[in-house]
Formats: structure tokens, C-alpha cells, sequence
């Protein structure tokens, strides 16, 4: 549990920072600012409160399972058939998710700065890539995530002072404009992306110390902030209507960056954020699919059985029309992710309440056994 290759919690941090910063940060804003429009910052700080008591689900679960690793920890709760078709479940959906995420950067890629370039070969170099930082180790990915995440804060504070000057903050009243419904619509996108924190608990082995409940509202809150800042400076830049007629509003936010009369369109300071955020994001949770399928450090098996499938899982995707991915993807996929992390959650907590009342009896019936060997001695 504290051996080599292990990473503290700081570092677990760092990786929320990136991996669901990138998803809070930018997946989720066209739709949540599609529904909610003016008032979608109030579903982010809704979505906030409702789902801090879900932090101490986590931790439970992280107790219980005394930082086992899940293909370890589930074969003895549920059996071995059992636990196969869990985690093979889990792997399959996360090859998803992350192909998601990968065919939103090449559109984005392909539509704003690389646009005569054919798609396949974009894919095809960045699937490498990840692969490449799939192949290695998870101190290396959480390594290289410290040094790429601090330029993108640094270029993320960056954008958000030097937008002051066209910012109106006006802009976000009056409140509940629409009502509470449009509000309420909206709370499924934030929490699509604060309920992957549940992905920790996969690599809960890998950690050196125990997660405890500060750790998670840690998290929570600053993905809250990251999910804030570029929805309200959308808002406040653009308008709600404008905002919500967007594709990619993060991006967006950097065509306005100016530094006095002679230098702007430094929007190709976002090709780093996005691009790493996205290399870190799908480096990161490939890694936890090799390791939930015994995979890590074996680099033939990991080209052979991870690369080629999420190549496959990419391509159906890459080939659809823009506006039926953006469709699909913020009507269906993020939708489903919550609700996917959210069940297992509840599925993770009765296993381990089950089998800790179970060994709780067990424990019972043995002392009772023992008091009356001494009994009748």
C-alpha cells in the first residue's frame, strides 16, 4: 500500500485538478449554459451542496476496503463472476468517457487551428501518445501532470485578470430569470463531473495515506472554482445568450485576451491547456483501466489489448457529424456518466456494508464458540 510507485494525496489533488478540471472546465459548459443559460453558475454551486454528503459515501468505501485494490477487494465479496463482470464494466466505461473527451479535442483541434489536416492522423498521434504515458508508471503520469498543470493555472489566472476589462458582471442578474427548472436541468452536468471523483477509489492502493473527508471537499471545492470561472466569465464576456450559442466558450474567452493597444491573439496559449489537459486526462484514467485489468508494466499486452480497442471506440465517434456528437454527447453521455458513477457508488457501499456486517457475525459467532470451549472446560 506504501511501496514504490505510491503517490500522496497531494498529488491526488493535482490529478482532480487536471482530469476532471479539464471535463468541468470545458465539457460541460455548452450544455449547462444551453439549459441554465444566466442563471448555470447557481447549478454549479446547487450541484456543490448536494453532493458533499456523497463525499462521506466515498470515504466509507475507502475504509471498508482498506485500500485493497478493487480486483483484489470485489472477488472476495462477490465472487469471481461477480467481480469480472464488474470491473470489466467499469473498464468498458471508461474507454468510453475518455473517447469522448479525445474526439472533442480533435474537432476542436481540427476546427479552429489545424482544419485541412484529416482527423485519422490526428487521432492516430495522440492515441500513441497516451499510450505511450499509459505504458509507464503512475509516478511518472502524476510527475509530468505537476509540471504541465502549473503553466495551465498560471495561463488560466492569466485570462481570467486580463478579461476584467470586458467583463460585466451585470450581466449575471437577475437571478432565477427562467425560474428554478432551467437551475434544476442543469445540476446533472456539474455533478457528471464532480461524482468522477469516485475514480480514486480505483487506484485507492496506489495512495500512501488514507483519503479522509477533507481531502474530498478539497476537491470538490476546487473543481467548483474551475467550473465557476470560466462559466461566469462566459457569462459576463459574452452574455448568456451569446455564451449559450457557443461550442467551445473557454476557448472563446481567450480571442478577447489583450495586453494594451499591440498585443492580442494569444488564444494559442489554450492549444497547451487543452491539449495537456486532455493527455494527462486520458493517460490518466487508461492507466486505471490497466491497472483493474492486471495490465500495468506489461507494454506488449497494454498495445495489443487497450490501444487498439480505444482506437476502435474513437473512430464511430470521429466519424459523426459535429452536431450529433455535441448532441449526443451533451444529452446522453454526460447524463450517463453520472448516473453510472452514482450507482456504483451505492453498489461499492452495500458490498462493503454486507460483508463488514457479515464479518462482524462471524466474529460474534467465534467468541461465543470460544466462551463455551471455556465453559465446559
Amino acid at each position: 500500500m506504501k511501496g514504490i510507485g505510491s503517490i500522496s494525496i497531494l498529488h491526488v489533488v493535482f490529478l482532480a485538478m487536471t482530469v476532471i478540471g479539464l471535463k468541468n472546465h470545458v465539457t460541460i459548459m455548452p450544455p449547462l449554459l444551453e439549459i441554465a443559460k444566466r442563471d448555470s453558475w447557481l447549478s454549479v454551486i446547487i450541484t456543490t451542496i448536494i453532493m458533499f454528503p456523497w463525499l462521506f459515501l466515498l470515504v466509507y468505501i475507502h475504509r471498508k476496503s482498506n485500500q485493497e485494490p478493487l480486483r483484489d477487494w470485489l472477488p472476495q465479496k462477490i465472487g469471481k463472476v461477480g467481480s469480472t463482470i464488474v470491473i470489466y464494466t467499469i473498464a468498458i466505461v471508461l474507454m468510453i468517457i475518455v473517447a469522448f473527451t479525445m474526439i472533442e479535442t480533435l474537432q476542436w483541434i481540427n476546427t479552429t487551428f489545424l482544419p485541412k489536416t484529416p482527423k485519422l492522423i490526428l487521432l492516430a498521434i495522440y492515441v500513441v501518445l497516451c499510450i505511450l504515458l499509459v505504458t509507464t508508471s503512475l509516478q511518472t503520469i502524476v510527475i509530468v501532470n505537476v509540471f504541465v498543470l502549473l503553466a495551465v493555472v498560471v495561463f488560466g489566472f492569466f485570462v481570467a485578470f486580463t478579461n476584467l476589462q470586458v467583463k460585466d458582471y451585470d450581466l449575471l442578474r437577475p437571478f432565477f430569470e427562467h425560474g428554478f427548472q432551467p437551475v434544476l436541468q442543469g445540476l446533472v452536468y456539474p455533478a457528471s463531473g464532480f461524482s468522477e471523483l469516485i475514480l480514486f477509489l480505483l487506484i485507492q492502493h496506489k495512495i500512501k495515506d488514507r483519503l479522509r473527508w477533507y481531502h474530498f471537499a478539497i476537491m470538490l471545492l476546487i473543481l467548483t472554482g474551475l467550473t465557476m470561472g470560466p462559466l461566469i466569465g462566459a457569462i459576463t464576456e459574452f452574455g448568456p445568450a451569446e455564451a449559450a450559442k457557443q461550442r467551445y466558450p473557454a476557448y472563446e474567452e481567450w480571442g478577447l485576451v489583450t495586453i494594451g493597444r499591440y498585443i492580442e491573439h494569444l488564444d494559442f496559449l489554450s492549444i497547451y491547456q487543452w491539449l495537456t489537459g486532455t493527455f494527462i486526462r486520458v493517460g490518466f484514467i487508461l492507466y486505471i483501466v490497466t491497472d483493474l485489468l492486471g495490465m500495468v508494466g506489461d507494454k506488449p499486452r497494454i498495445w495489443k489489448m487497450l490501444a487498439f480497442p480505444f482506437f476502435i471506440i474513437c473512430l464511430p465517434l470521429m466519424l459523426l457529424n459535429e452536431h450529433i456528437f455535441l448532441r449526443l454527447k451533451g444529452n446522453y453521455i454526460l447524463t450517463a456518466t453520472f448516473i453510472f458513477f452514482f450507482l456504483l457508488s451505492i453498489f461499492l457501499m452495500i458490498v462493503a456494508f454486507m460483508t463488514g456486517k457479515k464479518g462482524k457475525k462471524a466474529k460474534n459467532s467465534t467468541s461465543d464458540y470460544q466462551d463455551t470451549e471455556s465453559g465446559d472446560t
